[in-house]
C-alpha cells in the first residue's frame, strides 16, 4: 500500500498528461475541529472524479458543484491559486457537516504544473523526501530535497509542505498478534515489514502487502535505516530475537520503539539491557513496554488496537498518560 499523497499527485498527474483539466487542493489551516488535518490532499478533475479528501465529503462534494460540470457548475478555471474558507458561520459549518466550530481553508490549484508533477511523483515513488514550495500568486512551484520531515507552513502567500514516503512499521515476530497489527497497520497508511527468521512462523504468514524478512532481528532494523516516520514493534516474545533488535531501534531515530510481553518479562528485559549491554534507566526511556494503551484486552485482535493506539497516539504528538499505559492498568488490576 502507497500513502495517500502518492496517490493524489499521481492520479493529477496522470490526468495531466491525458490533457483533462483539474484542481489540486490542500488543506493549508484549520481552526476549533477539523476533519482532515492541514496538508490533506485531493485532485478534483473536471468530470467530477475525485481522489484524496480534505473533509468528510460535505466540502468535497461542494467542489464538485462549483468547479466541475457534472452539477452545472462553471467548470475548472485557467488562473491563479484562489483561497477558500469553509465553515466561518455557524450556518456554514452546518452545511458543509463541519464539527461544531470547525474551519479550515483550502489552497486550490487550477491545471497544476505538469513537469512539476511529474518530477514530484517520480521522486515520491524513488523513496525521496521533498519540500513542495507554492507562490499563491503565480502558481509556481519549487521543488527542493528535504532532510527530515516538517509541519506545512502557509503564510497567506506561500506555502510550503514536506512531501515523501509513507510511515513506516517494522514487526518483528510474524505471530498471530503481528498479523492483526500489520493489518491495522496498512489502513493507517503504514508500509510494514515483518521479520522473522523463524521459518515455521513466517512460512504461515497471510497479510498481502506487507513485506517479509528472514534476515536476523537486528540485521533487519540496521537495514531499514530508520528514520523519523519509522517505528519499530517486537512482537515475538524471544529475548534471542527482540533484545538486539531493540537496542538498534533505541539509538535509531524512529519515533517509536515499543515491545510486548507481560511486566515480569518487561522488567526482565530492562535489567538484561542495563546489566549485559550498558543501556540506562534514561536510555530506556524511549521504549514502550509493556507496548500499548490499557484497555483490558485479551484476544490478539483487541491487543492490536491497544498497541496501534499508542503508536498512532505517538506518531501524532499526543502524550499518552502514565495511567493508561498497559503497566499502570494491569497493576490497578492486580496490585499484588
Amino acid at each position: 500500500m502507497e500513502s495517500v499523497d502518492v496517490r493524489v499527485l499521481r492520479a493529477a498527474r496522470d490526468w495531466r498528461a491525458n490533457g483533462d483539466r483539474l484542481l489540486l487542493a490542500t488543506v493549508v489551516k484549520t481552526w476549533g475541529s477539523s476533519p482532515r488535518p492541514t496538508g490533506s490532499m485531493m485532485a478534483l478533475r473536471e468530470d467530477g472524479r475525485c481522489v484524496g479528501s480534505v473533509s468528510g465529503g460535505c466540502i468535497e462534494d461542494d467542489l464538485i458543484f462549483r468547479y466541475t460540470r457534472v452539477h452545472g457548475g462553471a467548470g475548472i478555471p485557467r488562473e491563479a491559486p484562489q483561497l477558500v474558507r469553509y465553515g466561518v458561520s455557524a450556518d456554514e459549518a452546518h452545511r458543509f457537516g463541519l464539527p461544531c466550530g470547525g474551519t479550515l481553508e483550502l489552497l486550490l490549484e487550477f491545471g497544476p504544473d505538469l513537469a512539476a508533477l511529474d518530477a514530484l511523483v517520480r521522486q515520491l515513488e524513488a523513496g525521496k523526501l521533498v519540500q513542495r514550495t507554492v507562490d499563491c500568486a503565480t502558481g509556481a512551484v519549487t521543488l527542493e530535497p528535504a532532510a527530515a520531515p516538517e509541519a506545512l507552513r502557509f503564510d497567506g502567500a506561500i506555502l510550503s509542505s514536506t512531501l515523501g514516503p509513507q510511515y513506516r512499521m517494522l514487526l518483528i515476530g510474524a505471530g498471530a498478534l503481528a498479523e492483526y497489527v500489520a493489518t491495522m497497520a496498512l489502513f493507517n497508511d503504514f508500509a510494514v515489514t515483518v521479520c522473522d527468521p523463524r521459518a515455521e512462523y513466517l512460512g504461515a504468514w497471510s497479510v498481502p502487502g506487507v513485506q517479509t524478512t528472514t534476515e536476523m532481528p537486528d540485521d533487519a532494523v540496521r537495514a531499514m535505516r530508520a528514520d523519523a516516520r519509522t517505528c519499530i514493534v517486537a512482537l515475538s516474545h524471544d529475548p534471542k530475537l527482540d533484545d538486539l533488535a531493540l537496542l538498534e531501534a533505541l539509538h535509531s531515530p524512529a519515533f517509536y520503539v515499543g515491545a510486548i510481553g507481560s511486566r515480569r518479562n518487561t522488567d526482565s528485559r530492562r535489567q538484561r539491557l542495563i546489566e549485559h549491554f550498558d543501556e540506562t534507566e534514561e536510555s530506556l526511556q524511549r521504549l514502550h513496554a509493556p507496548v500499548g494503551v490499557y484497555i483490558g484486552s485479551k484476544t490478539p485482535a483487541e491487543i492490536a488496537v491497544s498497541v496501534m493506539a499508542e503508536i498512532l497516539a505517538v506518531k501524532n504528538g499526543v502524550r499518552v498518560p502514565r495511567a493508561l499505559s498497559v503497566a499502570a492498568g494491569k497493576a490497578r488490576q492486580a496490585p499484588c
